[in-house]
């Protein structure tokens, strides 16, 4: 068997739990600009080793293709496999200036629990046709994550998977919050109770799953609202727009955020 390691890239709040997930299967050393998120003896030890997946888990900006083609040459890996929420067309743009497999992964869970979630759910992954041994970057990737404990499921192209973290997680999180927030808003102005008005509810989402009762608090955090500046859609700003039209017209915000922020 060849020799070689894995390099997670960038050590926050994704990074952090995947360098943990795959350190248990392999040689895995973590990178950051901040030296200090870093174990320097285990970087120093394993410097000489081929990299043959590099993990990219760096927040996206509009340096992003730059600081991975950065990545790249820092590290020469054989592969590449993007972990942070990105922009559409992002991977394709990125593998047109690569010659190696650009594979994306998005990463669902939530941030204070992410190594558990990282492990029970499906990683979605894709590497568009046109990128150079998909067969083999595919494979190698669902090995790699199966000896993690973790199922994997191949999307068609990078471009649905890069718009599903968008539409079918956080923004769509962001709407159902909103209209949380709504229906708590016209609670309050007829003097009634939020909760108890959500109950009548109960037994239909029970029994049809389509009427989940949400916390109605602010939308805070850095994943649903900065997540819809990376599509163009004006539509998915009205998430934003309600959210401050909530904060503005409730006055008892953070007493609202606590009582519900233990149940999410």
């Amino acid at each position: 068997m060849k020799n070689n390691k894995d390099v997670v890239a960038g050590l926050g709040e994704i990074g952090k739990p995947i360098l943990k997930l795959l350190s248990k299967s392999q040689i895995v050393v973590g990178y950051d600009i901040n030296s200090k998120l870093m174990d320097q003896k285990k970087f120093a030890k394993h410097k000489n080793l081929d990299t043959h997946i590099l993990h990219v888990c760096i927040p996206f900006s509009n340096k992003f293709q730059i600081h991975v083609k950065s990545l790249y040459k820092k590290f020469s890996p054989e592969c590449i496999v993007i972990h942070s929420t990105i922009s559409p067309h992002t991977t394709k743009r990125i593998q047109s200036n690569l010659k190696i497999p650009i594979i994306y992964s998005a990463t669902r869970g939530v941030h204070t629990r992410m190594l558990r979630d990282l492990r029970r759910y499906t990683k979605f992954f894709a590497i568009d046709k046109d990128a150079p041994k998909v067969k083999w970057a595919s494979t190698q990737y669902s090995q790699l994550m199966k000896k993690c404990g973790v199922k994997t499921k191949k999307m068609s192209d990078t471009l649905t998977l890069e718009l599903a973290k968008i539409i079918t997680d956080t923004s769509y999180y962001g709407w159902l919050i909103n209209y949380a927030q709504i229906s708590n808003m016209i609670a309050i102005k007829h003097g009634i109770d939020y909760d108890e008005m959500w109950e009548f509810s109960d037994e239909i989402h029970k029994f049809l799953g389509n009427r989940p009762k949400m916390f109605p608090g602010f939308i805070g955090g850095h994943c649903v609202i900065p997540n819809l500046s990376l599509i163009d859609e004006k539509s998915l700003w009205q998430i934003d727009k309600i959210n401050n039209s909530f904060t503005k017209e409730s006055k008892n915000i953070k007493s609202i955020n606590k009582k519900y922020s233990k149940s999410n």
